[in-house]
């Protein structure tokens, strides 16, 4: 399952742009661009880009973490950004420090909660959609005006940004939905939350407990976004291939689950 690793900047084609001036601008190559949005007939020329069409473009360097970044068009607006990738508004002002969510400018970069996804031979747009816990709408909002996306034809090798999983209040960072979840791998996130209490517990397949609910903070309490950091334990061995990682809180007045986040894993 090929999570693409690094840096990916979603830009927006300019007027008098080409290619070669964006992979130069960038610092990668035509044929890097080329492959990763398949810009390949028939849905497609890689000559024939136009204004307002999208690409996907990582960014030179070696890191490991699959990253996310929309730089910013004449027309965005943080409202329509979470919208475009189906987090909440708050949630992504907050991950960016901004102050002033209202105010955007152009050619600013914003950082996305999401991941990139490189397509296999076999994939379709559904089957991503299961291995990720999204759904086929949530990627085609995300990729929407992808020069080289068509939800009917994907093509090995064309990168799909996948939002991660959240809720209006919680984000989950690691483990990233679809891979492998074993005993001390660290839970990574963000939260607002009361008193920054959270909790999380662990379900296989069968919906057999593997971790019962544990209690854990993250660094700041409500109305601050605090991150957290808590290594995953397990009670006993999973029962399927697969499972649920679910990352929450409870209702202080009457105990109910709240901001349920589910993390699609296998273990």
């Amino acid at each position: 399952m090929p999570i693409s690793p690094g840096t990916h900047v979603v830009y927006t084609i300019r007027f008098g742009d080409t290619l070669y001036d964006i992979a130069n601008r960038f610092g990668t190559s035509v044929e890097a661009i080329v492959r990763m949005n398949a810009l390949y007939p028939p849905i497609t020329e890689p000559d024939l880009i136009r204004p307002g069409q999208k690409l996907l473009i990582r960014v030179p360097g070696m890191s490991q973490t699959s990253a996310v970044q929309h730089q910013v068009t004449e027309g965005d607006t943080m409202y329509g950004l979470s919208q475009r990738y189906s987090v909440g508004l708050d949630m992504l002002a907050a991950l960016n420090r901004m102050e002033r969510p209202d105010i955007l400018r152009v050619a600013q970069l914003v950082y996305i909660p999401a991941f990139v996804y490189e397509v296999e031979e076999g994939d379709s747009l559904y089957r991503i959609a299961r291995r990720f816990g999204t759904t086929m709408g949530e990627l085609v909002s995300a990729n929407r005006n992808r020069i080289g996306f068509s939800p009917d034809l994907i093509y090995p090798g064309f990168r799909f940004v996948v939002p991660l999983p959240s809720s209006a209040n919680v984000v989950v960072f690691q483990p990233l939905p679809g891979t492998r979840l074993t005993p001390g791998m660290t839970l990574a996130g963000a939260a607002r939350a009361f008193e920054a209490a959270l909790l999380y517990q662990i379900r296989d397949a069968a919906d057999q407990i593997v971790t019962r609910e544990r209690a854990f903070t993250a660094s700041e309490g409500a109305p601050a976004f605090g991150t957290f950091q808590v290594p995953v334990a397990f009670e006993r061995k999973p029962s399927t291939a697969s499972g649920t990682l679910m990352v929450y809180t409870r209702s202080a007045r009457d105990g109910s689950v709240q901001d349920l986040v589910e993390v699609a894993v296998t273990f």
